[in-house]
C-alpha cells in the first residue's frame, strides 16, 4: 500500500487548487508526518514556517517585489505568479534546514534528511487529499529579509498546499532497469 501511495504522489500546482481550506489539525499531521524522517546523528535539521491567511498574501508580495528588484528584465507573468501563488494556496510552508552548529556531518546530509522530511509530508498530503508542490526559486536565498532564521538556518523552498478538484494524471517513469547496475 506505501508503494501504490508513492507511484500516486504528484505535484499539484496553485493554479489547481480551489479555496476550500485545510484545517490547523491536517497541517499538524502532515508537519508530524515530516517530523519522522530519518536523521543522521539526530540532528533533526528540518524546520517550517508555517503562511496561513494574511501572512500568504504578505508572502507573495515580498517574492514578487523581491524578484522585480533583483531581475534586470523582470517578467510580468512571474511577477504575477509568485504574487499570486501564495493566496491561491490553503497553506504555504516554508521548508528550512537548521544546519547542525557543530558540524558533525556534511551538510547535504542535512539537506538529505529536510527532503526526506518534505517527502513524508507529500505521501502525507496525497493520502489526505491534498495537493501539493516543492518550490524552489532563487529568491529563498532573501527569505532572512521577510522572516526570522536562526544562525544557520536555511531557507530551501516552498511547499503550497490546497485542495483540488481535477483528476490528476498518472505519472510515467522509464524503467528502473535502465538505472541500476547490478554487481555480483
Amino acid at each position: 500500500m506505501v508503494f501504490e501511495l508513492i507511484k500516486k504522489r504528484r505535484s499539484v500546482f496553485p493554479a489547481q487548487y480551489t479555496n476550500q481550506p485545510i484545517n490547523r489539525s491536517e497541517i499538524e499531521k502532515i508537519l508530524e508526518s515530516a517530523n519522522w524522517a530519518p536523521t543522521h546523528k539526530k540532528t533533526e535539521p528540518w524546520r517550517f514556517k508555517v503562511f496561513l491567511q494574511d501572512s500568504k498574501e504578505e508572502l507573495g508580495r515580498f517574492l514578487s517585489k523581491k524578484y522585480e528588484e533583483t531581475e534586470k528584465k523582470p517578467k510580468a507573468f512571474k511577477v504575477k505568479k509568485l504574487l499570486d501563488n501564495p493566496s491561491r494556496s490553503a497553506a504555504v510552508i516554508a521548508i528550512c534546514m537548521q544546519r547542525d552548529p557543530g558540524e558533525s556531518l556534511p551538510e547535504w546530509e542535512e539537506i538529505a534528511a529536510t527532503s526526506m522530511a518534505v517527502q513524508n509530508m507529500w505521501l502525507c498530503c496525497t493520502e489526505m487529499g491534498i495537493g501539493c508542490y516543492w518550490s524552489s526559486p532563487g529568491l529563498i536565498k532573501y527569505m532572512g529579509e521577510f522572516i526570522e532564521l536562526g544562525k544557520g538556518e536555511q531557507c530551501l523552498g516552498f511547499l503550497y498546499m490546497g485542495r483540488y478538484n481535477e483528476e490528476i494524471s498518472a505519472g510515467e517513469r522509464r524503467p528502473i532497469q535502465d538505472k541500476v547496475v547490478w554487481f555480483n
